[in-house]
């Protein structure tokens, strides 16, 4: 089986819950000397970062995907993990010094959420070269260091390996000029309907214009499913629904890997979306963003339930 490359991060994500209301605590005329401090009883730490939670959901289609990621020193229980995944770790690279992505988020009562993140090894992405990933056919460029999702992009082009550009909250690093520069390079673009906006201010030209310069330009759309535009149409992929409504952390990365999964297999564009969204919804049923664990089987059957067809 052909690898798939998934440039991106590899990130800790620290998530505590404060049981009470930020609005309760942050006095809006004493804002310009704001120092505050919350007890945080409950605390949980999950692994995520686009590139591992892409490539967790992969594995889970029984798809072959290949991490490439910098990590820091405080890397040896996420590379623990990778192992007993068995997910192909040899371009995951560590930088001495740093530390590994991560966010540190702090949840209340109303949801309202105050999140620190530091990029720590993340920043320094174009230390990774694609000239040395063998036997990849694809590939996904998802939020990554700046120079590193540049870099990665020329070389994928230059190589000849056709990649998805999946700039997700690393968008707004970028103006119209490489943004365009990017949609040329790529053969595919996904984006939430928030980054399509962005994506469409600031290159000055509608969506349905842009998915002229790629293959296929998929928008996701929450609960309302998505819509791939290609070859001139657009297809509305209906979202499938969930046991239950957990949290959203991660679903639009089990969405790629459906995506990755189906263009490897050179399925329909209609096939595809829909296999996309079901790993999203199977996804947030489930805290974090690598904590659900279905079997192939129980996810192809899924898959026929939800829409008569065979995986």
């Amino acid at each position: 089986m052909s690898k798939t490359l998934i440039c991106g991060s590899l990130a800790y994500d620290t998530i505590m819950v404060f049981h009470d209301r930020f609005k309760n605590h942050i006095l809006p005329e004493q804002i310009h000397i704001l120092n505050v401090a919350f007890l945080v009883p409950d605390m949980r730490r999950e692994y995520g970062g686009c590139a591992g939670n892409i490539a967790y959901n992969l594995r889970l289609l029984e798809g072959d995907p290949l991490i490439m990621a910098t990590i820091g020193d405080d890397s040896g229980p996420y590379l623990q993990r990778l192992r007993h995944l068995q997910l192909d770790a040899r371009h995951v690279k560590e930088m001495a010094g740093s530390f590994t992505a991560q966010a540190f988020i702090t949840t209340d009562l109303d949801d309202n959420q105050i999140t620190a993140f530091h990029p720590g090894a993340m920043n320094q992405s174009h230390a990774n070269s694609i000239a040395e990933a063998d036997g990849v056919k694809l590939a996904i460029i998802s939020p990554d260091g700046r120079q590193g999702m540049l870099d990665h992009a020329r070389d994928l082009r230059a190589a000849g390996i056709p990649f998805i550009f999946d700039p997700g909250q690393g968008l707004p690093m970028f103006d119209g000029v490489e943004l365009l520069d990017f949609l040329q390079l790529a053969d595919y673009c996904t984006v939430n309907d928030y980054e399509a906006k962005l994506l469409a201010e600031r290159t000055g030209r509608s969506i349905e214009d842009l998915a002229h310069e790629v293959k296929a330009l998929i928008v996701t759309l929450g609960a309302n499913g998505s819509e791939i535009y290609s070859d001139g149409q657009r297809l509305i992929v209906p979202s499938v629904k969930a046991d239950e409504l957990v949290d959203p952390t991660g679903c639009g990365d089990a969405y790629r890997a459906g995506l990755l999964y189906g263009i490897a297999q050179g399925w329909p564009w209609l096939k595809t979306g829909r296999l996309a969204s079901l790993m999203g919804s199977i996804k947030i049923a489930h805290r974090g963003g690598q904590n659900h664990k279905p079997t192939r089987a129980e996810i192809a059957e899924r898959f026929r339930s939800a829409f008569g067809e065979q995986l």
